[in-house]
């Protein structure tokens, strides 16, 4: 069984700018007794006209393909099955940019896609955010895999790039308790840059109240509360970006 929180905010420079919310997130359970868990999110290009839409679309389609395949397959997909998600994405983006009149680019936005029955895991990644775990009987948080940021500051990949799409997929063969996905709006708050690992207090934190819950499935009133948190002062005084943030147990 899986209970978690999630939420989204928009960052102070976009409220100012009165630009939409660009990201945009999914978490359910499907498979075998709901025993999978399921966590996207997508952070849309702050340079792309419609990476918000980008973003929902990406979600909403990873969201029907991974509910599709662990009803029907009830395991998880192979390397093979997420290259050809990615391949259906990219081609309803396209679809969407055409019937928008626009050029594909406007709709750029990132990919970070966890599925996990808590005993193997699969993440298929492209572009900036982070999942990081903690492992069963572990005080300690790893990050499964790291945020790929471009040649320069401030730039990443995204799901519409017009070369060889930056895919990886990370396969996670410990048995784990709790998972986070988070945006790039968080990476300064919760990453350690230098040595390239978690800052363990700050998930210690924030799973906290996901491990006291007494919820099955999505805690609403915990999503409700890290929300107000994602707009808190001392989260602004620290990123201006949007923010999206998922914390997940497994009981």
């Amino acid at each position: 069984m899986w209970k978690w929180a999630a939420a989204s905010r928009r960052g102070s420079s976009h409220e100012k700018a009165n630009i939409r919310l660009q990201d945009a997130f999914s978490c359910f359970v499907s498979g075998p007794d709901s025993s999978y868990f399921i966590a996207i999110v997508s952070d849309g290009a702050g340079s792309a006209k419609l990476g918000g839409q980008g973003a929902n679309l990406i979600c909403r389609t990873v969201s029907t393909l991974a509910r599709h395949h662990l009803i029907t397959e009830r395991r998880l997909p192979t390397d093979e099955e997420i290259v050809g998600w990615t391949d259906d994405v990219r081609n309803l983006l396209a679809v969407a940019a055409q019937r928008r009149g626009e050029a594909l680019r406007e709709l750029a936005a990132t990919l970070v896609c966890f599925i996990s029955d808590g005993k193997e895991s699969v993440i298929s990644h492209v572009g900036d955010g982070c999942v990081v775990v903690k492992e069963n009987n572990s005080d300690d948080w790893f990050a499964v895999s790291w945020p790929q940021h471009g040649e320069y500051a401030s730039t990443t990949f995204f799901m519409t790039d017009d070369a060889d799409l930056r895919l990886r997929i990370t396969r996670y063969q410990k048995q784990i308790d709790a998972v986070s996905l988070f945006s790039d709006g968080l990476e300064r708050l919760a990453l350690d840059f230098s040595n390239q690992m978690p800052f363990p207090r700050f998930f210690d934190a924030v799973i906290a109240p996901v491990i006291a819950s007494t919820f099955h499935g999505k805690d609403p009133v915990l999503s409700a509360a890290l929300k107000d948190y994602l707009g808190s002062a001392s989260i602004l005084a620290r990123t201006d970006d949007d923010k999206t943030l998922i914390l997940a147990v497994r009981q």
